[in-house]
Formats: C-alpha cells, structure tokens, sequence
C-alpha cells in the first residue's frame, strides 16, 4: 500500500448501531486519489440509484485525501459527500480547519454513515476507538455551543464537524461546520446529517501519517513556500478573500442586485465593502492546520445595531458578495452579523445571501408583502430586514419556513411568478462569480458552462472539461484550491507532493488520467438520478440573455453552447444525452459501469 493513507475506513448504519471497518482498497487509491474521486466511487457501488435524499438509505461519506495531515502545503481539507437533497444529484462539500488531518490522526481515511438513528446521537473518535453517544443534550443547540460542549466532554484537542438547528430541522441549505466558521457549505448536506439525527462527529488522535519520502517531502515545502512568499501571501493572509470585495461589486464580477442589477449604477456606495474597512474589525488571524498562508480573521466585538460576539469568523468573500452587492448593502456590520448567525445555526451563507436577495426583488414587484414576510419590510439595502429575515430562515420561523430549503422551492411555495426572479440551476443558488467576466482565478476555464454541467450545479470551485482534471485531482488529494493560485506552476506541487507521499511516480499525464476517472464517476452518480445536466435550465441572467445595457457587462452574453458542445465533445460525452462513451469508460477502467450504462 501506498504511503499517504491510513488504509482504513470506517462504516457506521446509525439504524442498527453497527460499526465497522474495511480495509482501503489500493485499487481506489490509484485510480481516484481520495476525496470525492474514491468517495463517489464507494457511494456508487454500493447505494442504487433513486434512494431519497434525506431517509436512511442515503450515505453520508467524510473523505479525507493522500496529503491530508502531511507537510503538503494546504494539506487540510477533507470533502463530505452524498446524495444532495438541494439537486437530487451527486453533492459534494469542501472544507478545510482541522477536522480533516485529525481524522487522519484518528485512524481512518474516511468515514461512510447510513441509516437514521431514534435519537440524537453523536459519533466520537478517539486513535480507532469509536461510539455512539447520545446527545439529546446536544440536539437544539447552536454549532458553536455544540463544539464547546463537545470540548469539555471529550477534551480540548477533540475536533468537532456538526450541525446547528438548520440541520436538525432539515433545512436544503443547511450545512456542516468546524472550527468556530469553518463550512462544508455547499449540496445541502447539513439537511442529510439532520435527518439521520446525528449531531456531531468529534474526532481525536495522535497517530502519524506514513510518508514515502519525508526529505523529499519537506524540500519541495521549502521550495514551495520561498515561491509564495511576497506581496501576494502577505496580502492573502492579511484580508483573506476579501482583497477584490468592492472592486469586484463594480467590474462586473461580483452579480448584483440578485443577479439583475449594475454595481456602479445599484450600488455606487461600496465603501463598506473595502478590504481595510472589513480588515479593521478583526481582533487577530488564523488558519487552517499547518497552513502558512493563515488568511482566516475572528472578529471584534460587534458595536452599533449588531451585537455579534468577539471570535465571529470574518466574513469571505462569497459571504460578503451574497449579503452584500446581492442585497445592495454596503453595511459591513450586518454582513458579520449575517456570518454568525448562519454559521451558528449551520447555514450556508451562499444560499442564504442569494435567498435574501430573491425574496427582495419579489417584494419590490409586489408577489410578497409586508403580510407575507411577519411585516418585515425586504426593500433592497435595509440590512435590518436581511438580518431579521435570516433569522427566520435559520429557525425555520415564519416567512422564514417558505425560504429555507432554497429558492427554486420558495418559488414554487409562493407562485405568482415568483420563478422568473429565482436565480439557481439545478436547485443549487449559484457562487458569486459572474460567468460573463473573465475573473483571474479561474484561468480562462469555461466558466458559464461550469455553472450547468458539473456534477455538482453552481459551484463557482469546481469545473467541467479537460481543463478541469487537475483540480479535481487537487481537491481530492486533500489540497486547498487557493494553493493552485499561490504559484505559476501549481502541476509541479500536485506532482511533486503525490510523488513523495504515496511512493507512486505521478507523471503530469497520470495526475489528468486520474481527474478525468473523478470527472466521470461524479457525473455518471447524477446520470444515475435521471438528471442530464445539459437538460437543467439556466437564468437568462447569469448568461447575458437579455444582456446588461449600461455598466462593464454591456452588451455581453456568454456562448455557453458552444463551450458545452466543445467540452463534452473533448470528454467523449453525447452532446444531447450527455452519457460519457462506452469506449472512454473502458479506456477509463471504469468497465462496469460502462456496461451497466450501456447495457442493451
């Protein structure tokens, strides 16, 4: 076995209380790194097709990846996965903190929970010893609360991913957290979690991770951290994401006004949105574990209207996009505030910021009003209304039930043409980067077409086509994605690191074979559920259809035909029914699926 891996998984059925391990297969291992490659290759072969999406029959998968807990730089991430209740399709979370190395240091490479448990239980983790433990007197309590409880009971280096109330209510948007802010934000499987009635996963352990080649290892950190260090570094770890927050509200990268509006004509005002302004709230900087780059901030006290508590997480930029130019708030208060609560209660800040904006434009043209929403006035900008409205959401509470589980399902819950103003594909609220612009991070990759196409729809992170292997490969590997921007040359990291862990020679052509095996294994799970991404519709808004007529997207539509037709022709994948080719799948080793889909 490769150097890398603990070589264990654990499978928990929370129905019966049965608990075991298997062995990692050396197979997974090669073929699909760790992460989401081996996780949806698990899920796929051992869960039918067409299960619902929040009963016991649906697997809940924490994946960890070969560099994960290693001296890789960025090494922290591990990746939760399932079925999604938000798109009925594959769903999948990325997160970082320090959950991911110290369930490495607990013993396993990933964890596969099934069933729903009578009663809220928790999961705990301690050097391969695991239980079930009862936490009735977990259950209601907020994801902070939960995490110091947690602590005390199992000591202070215990490690903590849970839910808040979002969660245990079920809530499509509801996500997992660790850290204090750390969120598995994305595919609503905080609302999986909360319907098997488990809490929380506390992990705790001191074991190592093999290494292949320590020394290797540890020169190319070397190597690596003299080439990202400078202005760059300096600036990430000073304001995190937030270095282009008002900039991007005006160049046409941040979408406005719920994707409808122009920053410099909706929302001339982004002084509150400013770096330095944010930058000048944070009490003191952290970072994942073993992370140089250290760009996370916990917050002062809150003053003035909003009270939250010193330590908040300060706001990235995708929260800040979503109640910020979304909403047309400049208020830097209220996007803090927005920040605690959802994470307190276990929210993914995307959705909910996109949420808040949908149920605004429908209350300017009158399909809601003040009797619908508890007499909350949704005019844009009142940041008071979008805090008491978020709220509501979290608790379920309310206007804030008809919001909760996302907005194609408020749409439909409202009706009176409520639709044309839901912005989403698939289910999914979309990340906060405008397809049309060309945004620097993303390389020149095809980006409306990522919107739609990817296994998981709407995610501003991941990808679709050739272009796109590498950081699959990146992400399962248990890598930061902002490590593949901190360098000219991220392929000779990803290589070098993959090498001088695992002990297995990645050439550049293995690493792309590998993403486009995780390419396929994602999509096919979707297939599976009867969704063809190419059937899913898409918000003339978010592609230009009709175009803006004043500000930097003037004018711009974005081809997304033609950069779906091309990719999909460069994957082997039909144009119409999007199936990949029998013959890739073979040349794939991915043979029985590709006769269970091309089965006569």
């Amino acid at each position: 076995m490769a150097r890398g891996y603990m070589e264990k998984l654990l499978f928990v059925n929370l129905s019966t209380g049965e608990i075991k391990e298997e062995p990692l297969d050396e197979n997974l291992c090669q073929n699909f790194v760790g992460g989401y490659g081996i996780g949806a290759m698990i899920l796929y072969s051992r869960q039918r097709g067409g299960v619902d999406p929040l009963g016991p029959e649906n697997t809940l998968g924490l994946m960890t990846g070969p560099l994960t807990g290693t001296p890789a730089i960025t090494g922290c991430r591990f990746t939760v996965i399932g079925k999604s209740p938000l798109t009925g399709g594959w769903g999948d979370a990325n997160a970082g903190g320090y959950f991911g190395p110290t369930l490495k240091f607990a013993g396993y490479d990933g964890i596969f929970i099934d069933g729903a448990s009578e009663k809220p239980v928790y999961l705990n983790i301690k050097n391969g010893k695991v239980e079930l433990k009862d936490a009735a007197h977990l259950w209601g309590k907020s994801t902070f609360e939960t995490d110091d409880i947690l602590q005390a009971e199992c000591g202070k280096t215990a490690r903590v991913l849970s839910i808040g109330p979002a969660g245990e209510q079920r809530s499509l948007v509801a996500c997992m957290m660790n850290y204090g802010g750390d969120a598995a934000g994305r595919s609503g499987l905080g609302a999986v979690m909360g319907s098997k009635r488990l809490k929380a996963v506390v992990v705790r352990g001191d074991m190592k991770v093999a290494i292949a080649d320590a020394d290797a290892v540890n020169r190319l950190r070397q190597e690596h951290m003299a080439e990202i260090k400078g202005p760059g570094l300096e600036g990430f770890h000073r304001y995190g994401t937030n270095v282009h927050t008002d900039s991007s509200a005006h160049s046409g990268d941040t979408p406005v006004k719920n994707w409808g509006g122009v920053g410099v004509i909706d929302l001339p005002d982004v002084s509150g949105l400013n770096k330095d302004v944010i930058d000048a709230s944070v009490a003191s900087r952290m970072g994942c574990w073993r992370c140089p780059a250290a760009c996370k901030g916990r917050l002062k006290e809150g003053t003035g209207d909003y009270k939250y508590p010193a330590g908040t997480h300060r706001p990235e930029y995708e929260t800040a996009a979503a109640f910020g130019a979304m909403c047309l708030n400049n208020n830097p208060e209220a996007i803090a505030m927005a920040t605690h609560i959802c994470n307190s209660y276990g929210l993914d800040t995307i959705s909910t910021g996109t949420i808040i904006a949908f149920a605004m434009e429908c209350y300017e043209h009158g399909i809601i009003t003040k009797k619908d929403t508890d007499g909350i006035d949704l005019n844009w900008g009142n940041h008071h209304a979008m805090i008491a409205m978020t709220g509501k959401i979290a608790r379920r509470e309310g206007f804030g039930a008809v919001l909760a589980d996302g907005v194609q399902v408020a749409a439909g819950r409202i009706g009176k043409s409520a639709e044309q103003y839901a912005v989403h594909i698939g289910g999914q609220e979309l990340g906060l980067h405008d397809p049309k612009f060309d945004f620097p991070f993303f390389r020149g990759k095809p980006t409306a077409a990522r919107y739609q196409m990817d296994a998981t729809p709407g995610r501003h992170t991941s990808g679709f086509g050739p272009s796109q292997f590498e950081d699959y490969v990146l992400s399962a590997s248990g890598l930061c994605l902002h490590s593949d921007t901190m360098v000219p040359d991220p392929s000779k990291y990803i290589r070098g690191y993959l090498s001088a862990v695992t002990g297995w020679d990645y050439s550049q052509d293995r690493i792309l074979k590998c993403g486009e095996r995780i390419a396929n294994i994602r999509h096919v799970f979707t297939l599976r559920e009867g969704i063809n991404p190419r059937e899913l519709k898409v918000h003339g808004r978010i592609i230009g259809r009709p175009p803006h007529q004043d500000g930097p997207l003037a004018g711009v539509t974005s081809d997304i035909e033609t950069e779906i037709n091309e990719n999909l022709d460069a994957l082997d994948w039909d144009r119409v029914t999007t199936k990949p080719s029998k013959k890739k799948l073979l040349e794939l080793g991915l043979d029985d699926i590709a006769n269970e889909l091309w089965s006569p």
